[in-house]
């Protein structure tokens, strides 16, 4: 049998395969019902390899093991193997968020913090300042922007931008009205765009001809995006400094918000 190698490539870091486990799984695909000395003559892989790596492929639900003699093994629907690994990977979440949320009330945690703020070279208001490269780690400062906010948010971004962080933009604006934090934003982009923007999602936002993207909390934090919204990755430089959030703010509210 003869595989082309990115395919094995991307099915193993699809699946989270190593590379025998990969070849073994593909194999039996193709046959649907094998042997261990089968499998291993189709996928290459050492024939004194192969028992041990069906049998974790068995445990992880990529294949079943036939009953009878000789043992075989039958190769799992590639969709059944996806639904499988969604709700180990939800299950797994769930647990690991269930036991963050419980580490605040250990005795462990009491002292990592006492740690941080008892150092013995405190960090000065100045030095809180990074930067934040990819989606993801941009998405989760924002969270913690708005979860930290006690007073108000501001916030300027484009209405593409917008609408494709809308899933996640959205919850988060909702809490901040349900804690009557107030929240003032301007987008910009085509008029009658941010206008159905508003429509759509309730906003009150008003147009800007501004093209900057920030987010800034009760004008002591700020989060500005460096990078151009048509980059390939999304990069942004975090200040906790309220001298330079309180003037960021004042210009937006000056002049962006007019």
């Amino acid at each position: 049998m003869i595989i082309k190698q990115e395919l094995v490539s991307r099915i193993k870091e699809y699946f989270n395969l190593n590379i025998y486990e990969t070849k073994v799984w593909l194999a039996l695909l193709s046959r649907g019902l094998a042997s261990a000395g089968e499998t291993a003559e189709l996928s290459g892989v050492p024939r004194s390899r192969t028992y041990d790596v069906l049998e974790s492929l068995a445990k992880r639900g990529f294949a079943i093991v036939k009953i009878g003699k000789p043992l075989k093994y039958i190769a799992v629907e590639p969709k059944i193997v996806i639904e499988k690994m969604k709700t180990n990977t939800m299950n797994e979440a769930q647990e690991k968020v269930k036991t963050l949320s419980e580490l605040k009330d250990t005795p462990e945690y009491a002292e990592i913090e006492n740690l941080y703020k008892t150092g013995i070279t405190p960090i000065k208001a100045e030095d809180l300042s990074g930067h934040f490269k990819g989606r993801p780690h941009i998405i989760s400062k924002i969270k913690e922007l708005f979860d930290n906010a006690k007073k108000e948010v501001s916030i300027c971004i484009t209405v593409s931008d917008f609408e494709s962080k809308a899933r996640i933009l959205l919850p988060l604006l909702e809490k901040l009205n349900k804690n009557q934090i107030r929240v003032k934003m301007a987008l910009s982009g085509d008029e009658d765009a941010v206008k159905r923007l508003n429509t759509k999602y309730n906003l009150k936002a008003r147009r800007t001809s501004n093209n900057g993207r920030f987010f800034i909390a009760d004008k002591r934090e700020t989060l500005f995006m460096i990078n151009p919204e048509s980059s390939d990755e999304e990069i942004g430089v975090w200040l906790n400094s309220p001298s330079f959030s309180n003037t960021l703010a004042g210009m937006f509210e000056g002049q962006i918000m007019r």
